[in-house]
């Protein structure tokens, strides 16, 4: 039979509904499980449906660990200290190239969770709403989630930010019906705008129709609930520069004064303990949504967070280690900062220590924590209050910051201007959120150039800057092979 573009997104595009593979050629024939008649037919049926949009957003080759770890390897805190392309040296180098398995592999795993979440949605139309009754709109927004972080995701490294043009460059073909045979390849590219605006929509639907919150705390870590859509909303609108629509979104779900705390919904607040998020305290308040993982959905040999930030006196492989020359050696981190705890030098070189489970490193993988919607509300009110020096986001930079330092405590008087203080927040993010993919995407939507670095076997990357062509990764080679309408 003919290969097609969805291969992996044919792969377990509904929970239930499998399809063989056999010798590199599918077969679009369930053989294994329900047929997509009967996957709607009952409740747990639908629901299994949805936990299947989950299971493909962990996968190991995105929110499992490589999408992280891509985004950590581009910016500049952490060196290379291993030449294998496969775990992460040409991301690290800026060397991607549309036939490399990091760039298809990523590609595939998030049109993976596009299908499916799109899949499901066209089941329920056709089916599930009648049988979920005042449940389908819940079990939708779940999908529909699912479907905005993927395409979100999908352009941070594939498309060029939204500040280059206002969103009217190139961005991603934008699929919306679940595709379940050959025939389907040709769909040019809707603009970044586009994809953005589809995002927005499926968060809005999600924020509206998500349950506003889940007793159990597990639960309400690995799946969305109504603050889940609303903090990757505040997300996207800091990626899109739309200031304005950060503060109404995170005011949603932050307090106007400290302790800052979510007022509806989850009880979101920070913890007192930073190195407790990432161990005993991984269900807490703080983390809106993670990937949660057991022995029996591990994320997978070389993708695990722990195995490449791990020393190998830990067990993991160090494939990186921190740069001595840049956050680790910011004269504001001071060395009583809590946040220093996950950092481990007992063998000479400085190691990431938050994903410390040991093997097969199944430490959850944190997509948005409430420190991240603090720091974005934090920089948005900076940013339109620039006359003067807010005294709300300074509040809300003191609360991180005092939150890991106790002996910081900021005031207006600490920063000259809002130029200050904005670049106290940037400065504080990167601290915060050191191994957990958010440096990348900063150097990106600051329209910054990617630092250079040093290997440690001595190879030099020279900078890159925002209008190199390396500064986004070229479409997978899969999908221009055989996409006709779209093209790198």
């Amino acid at each position: 039979m003919k290969r097609y573009m969805f291969k992996l997104a044919l792969v377990g595009g509904m929970t239930s509904v499998l399809f063989s593979c056999q010798k590199k050629t599918l077969n679009p024939t369930s053989n294994t499980s329900l047929s997509d008649v009967t996957a709607f037919e009952t409740i747990d049926r639908i629901e299994n449906q949805v936990k299947g949009v989950y299971s493909a957003l962990k996968s190991g080759q995105m929110y499992g660990g490589r999408y992280f770890i891509y985004h950590d390897a581009r910016g500049e805190n952490f060196i290379s200290d291993d030449g294998n392309r496969v775990t992460a040296r040409a991301p690290w180098e800026f060397a991607i190239n549309s036939g490399d398995d990091e760039c298809k592999n990523l590609w595939s795993a998030a049109y993976t969770a596009i299908n499916r979440s799109n899949l499901f949605l066209d089941g329920m139309e056709e089916t599930g709403n009648k049988v979920a009754g005042d449940k389908a709109k819940a079990f939708q927004a779940e999908a529909r989630f699912g479907r905005a972080l993927s395409y979100y995701s999908l352009l941070q490294l594939y498309a060029r930010p939204y500040w280059d043009g206002n969103g009217s460059k190139r961005g991603l073909p934008l699929r919306l019906v679940g595709i379940k045979g050959p025939g389907f390849n040709d769909l040019a590219a809707a603009s970044v705008a586009e994809v953005y605006k589809q995002v927005i929509d499926d968060l809005d639907f999600a924020e509206a129709n998500l349950p506003v919150t889940i007793a159990d705390a597990a639960t309400r870590t690995i799946r969305a609930h109504r603050n889940t859509a609303i903090a990757l909303k505040v997300r996207v609108y800091l990626i899109m520069r739309d200031y304005p629509k950060v503060i109404t979104e995170a005011n949603k779900i932050v307090s106007t004064a400290a302790p800052f705390t979510a007022t509806s919904g989850v009880a979101h607040a920070l913890q007192a303990s930073y190195p407790a998020i990432f161990s005993s305290a991984v269900n807490s308040t703080e983390s809106i949504f993670s990937m949660g993982f057991t022995i029996n959905d591990a994320p997978g040999t070389q993708n695990q967070l722990g195995h490449y930030y791990r020393s190998k006196a830990a067990g993991g492989a160090a494939i990186f280690y921190l740069n001595p020359a840049k956050v680790l050696g910011d004269a504001s981190w001071k060395t009583s900062d809590d946040r220093r705890k996950v950092i481990d030098t007992s063998t000479g070189k400085a190691y990431l220590k938050k994903f410390n489970g040991g093997t097969p490193w199944l430490d959850w993988a944190p997509v948005i924590r409430y420190s991240e919607v603090l720091l974005s509300l934090s920089e948005a009110l900076a940013r339109t209050n620039a006359g003067s020096v807010d005294a709300r986001a300074v509040a809300l930079l003191s609360a991180v910051r005092s939150r890991s330092d106790a002996s910081t405590t900021y005031t207006a008087a600490d920063f000259a201007n809002s130029t200050a203080l904005v670049d106290a927040i940037i400065r504080e993010r990167n601290i915060e959120f050191i191994g957990e993919g958010i440096r990348g995407l900063d150097i990106m939507r600051l329209g910054l150039e990617f630092p250079g670095r040093v290997a440690a076997n001595g190879v030099v990357v020279t900078p890159v800057p925002s209008t190199n062509e390396a500064y986004i990764w070229p479409i997978s080679a899969d999908e221009t092979r055989l996409n006709t309408l779209i093209k790198n």
